[in-house]
């Protein structure tokens, strides 16, 4: 299951400004700085670039010497732990987690830090670093993503605090199955109107 998504400039932005798109981890306590879950390159002026939003998540971790497990499943309401294995370092599914909303993993070496990363369309969504032994990372997403125009953003890299500060469009998708999100306004000159998003032509699930 997955929305399918159309992005469609009509701004009249010249500058081929990068589109970020991305969701927040609002799961208590985390402090982590949200990834360039999808960034959208060259897409001018009239153009438009359709993608999908799978509705499912992976989970997998990351050792310090570089080494990842496979992604696995993952869904909000179930745990999963990193634990040391003949074969090397495996990430199990451990059941229900103590909260319904959240995606947790757990570290269970006995020594050595982890990476702990939640992936969505094989890209990375969320990721909480230098998880320790007996440490816990919690994620939980609402049915959402944030959308913006940025210069400096890379895809599957951390957000600079300034990036996030100009991002303030935020577009449900509870519920939908398809629809266009529309960008307007930009243009040159100081007197420019911000760019702007919005849903059109929505289809529901």
């Amino acid at each position: 299951m997955a929305v399918h998504l159309n992005f469609i400039n009509r701004s009249n932005d010249t500058n081929n400004a990068r589109i970020v798109i991305f969701q927040k981890n609002v799961a208590r306590n985390t402090g982590e700085i949200p990834i360039a879950w999808r960034v959208i390159d060259y897409c001018g002026v009239g153009d438009n670039h359709p993608f999908t939003f799978p509705l499912s998540m992976t989970v997998a971790v990351s050792d310090d010497q570089g080494g990842y497990t496979p992604q696995i499943e993952a869904m909000h309401g179930a745990s999963y732990h990193a634990a040391l294995m003949p074969s090397g370092i495996t990430l199990l599914p451990s059941g229900q987690a103590s909260s319904n909303r959240e995606i947790q993993v757990f570290n269970f070496l006995q020594k050595g830090a982890i990476d702990a990363g939640v992936y969505k369309d094989g890209r990375l969504l969320a990721l909480r670093t230098q998880l320790g032994p007996n440490q816990e990372a919690a994620f939980a997403f609402k049915p959402s993503i944030w959308i913006g125009a940025a210069s400096q953003v890379t895809q599957g890299e951390v957000l600079h605090p300034s990036v996030l500060s100009e991002v303030s469009t935020e577009l449900s998708l509870q519920g939908i199955a398809s629809a266009d999100i529309v960008m307007t306004g930009g243009g040159p000159g100081e007197n420019a109107p911000p760019f702007a998003f919005s849903m059109q032509n929505i289809v529901m699930a």
